[in-house]
């Protein structure tokens, strides 16, 4: 009989002593769950991550149900009242060195990377983007030709309709990559200063874009909306670094021309002095801040409100535009909470974007769906870290 009742205790009190062991394996276990995501928490994912849209009911917003879009973003058509007798050329900086495309997958420099039912090289992915980026443009804007500035000694396997590669001495390297696009695009602007009495008075107007960007409208509008301007920069509202380079418009008058080689140059002078220990990134954009913000008369101000306006800057009337919409930027971690603006008619898919940018294309040219479609998905992504 005691040996009986002692059983029954134990069998009472068994699950008070279980409990708490149970409640520490379980902790245990959710610790090492916890390590485990802090330890993926950085890695580049080889897939779009699709997440909520942002900006949803927010007027003036892409608004979408899957990856459809609910209403359609404010393109404009060639049915616009345009000056046709005016062109338009995009101008980007690339270059690429002697490295082949099609790498072993067993070399480690070649860190091969998979965009749908393609695999890349390092060097084949950056080709991958500078096609994507000619595809969008001739999609919106099929009558404007696109000019490559490359280092003479890069190879660039384009062939292409209305594409042209155009060779300018420099230095190249990652590391002065953006001092060097500024060299070049006052070289190229001085060469076609040179040239413009070759043109029959037709102009040809300029646009300097980073070959991470998909033109997804007709950006002949800036030109005739905005008349009066030599050279126009996209803004945004970020105190230390406000204006974006990505982006620069030029008109393509003579006297367009020479404005904007003076101001670039002024940028460039002030790289040089000011900014070198930023060679490799954001020294561009930061000489361009100062260029602008020191100017006397300037209102900083003004970069807090996304209107497009205009500005005399050392002689150069500058059209300031907003970011929002010529050089819209995807979401990435936190994002945008605003969402995307119906009338965006540019994409800029820098840093870590780059699958964005090629998957996007494969959802617009491998389906039925328009632009507003294509934006949805990139609407919906960017909540995570890509893999270039």
């Amino acid at each position: 009989m005691g040996i009986s009742r002692g059983w029954r205790r134990l069998l009472f009190f068994l699950p008070l002593i279980l409990i708490p062991l149970l409640l520490s394996v379980s902790e245990l276990h959710q610790n090492s769950n916890l390590k485990d995501l802090g330890k993926n928490h950085h890695k580049k994912f080889d897939h779009l991550f699709l997440g909520p849209a942002t900006g949803q009911g927010l007027p003036n917003r892409l608004q979408c149900q899957g990856l459809k879009a609910l209403n359609k973003t404010h393109f404009t058509t060639s049915s616009l009242t345009f000056n046709f007798t005016d062109n338009i050329s995009f101008v980007t900086v690339f270059a690429i060195y002697n490295i082949s495309l099609f790498a072993h997958a067993d070399d480690k420099s070649s860190a091969m990377v998979t965009v749908g039912n393609t695999s890349y090289t390092k060097a084949g992915r950056s080709m991958a983007i500078l096609n994507v980026f000619i595809n969008f443009v001739q999609v919106s804007m099929p009558r404007s030709n696109i000019i490559i500035l490359s280092d003479p000694a890069s190879e660039l396997p384009i062939h292409r309709n209305n594409v042209s590669v155009l060779p300018i001495e420099g230095d190249y390297s990652r590391g002065r990559l953006m001092l060097q696009r500024i060299k070049s695009y006052i070289a190229f602007l001085e060469t076609r200063y040179k040239e413009h009495s070759k043109t029959n008075n037709h102009s040809n107007h300029y646009i300097f874009t980073d070959s991470d960007v998909a033109v997804v409208d007709d950006l002949g509008y800036i030109f005739h909306h905005y008349p009066n301007f030599h050279l126009a920069v996209t803004f945004r509202n970020n105190k230390d670094q406000p204006l974006n380079s990505g982006f620069i418009a030029v008109r393509g008058t003579p006297d367009g021309i020479l404005k904007a080689k003076r101001f670039l140059q002024e940028v460039l002078e002030v790289y040089s002095s000011k900014y070198m220990k930023a060679s490799r990134m954001l020294g561009d954009q930061l000489a361009l801040a100062w260029v602008v913000k020191s100017h006397p008369s300037f209102d900083a101000k003004r970069f807090t409100r996304p209107e497009a306006f205009l500005h005399e800057i050392h002689g150069a009337l500058v059209l300031f535009l907003p970011c929002a919409v010529y050089n819209w930027t995807p979401p990435e971690g936190a994002g945008q909470f605003h969402g995307m603006p119906l009338d965006v008619k540019v994409v800029h898919f820098k840093g870590s974007r780059k699958r964005l940018m090629l998957e996007s294309w494969n959802n617009f040219n491998s389906s039925s769906s328009d632009f507003s479609d294509m934006l949805c998905l990139v609407l919906k992504s960017g909540r995570t870290k890509y893999d270039f």
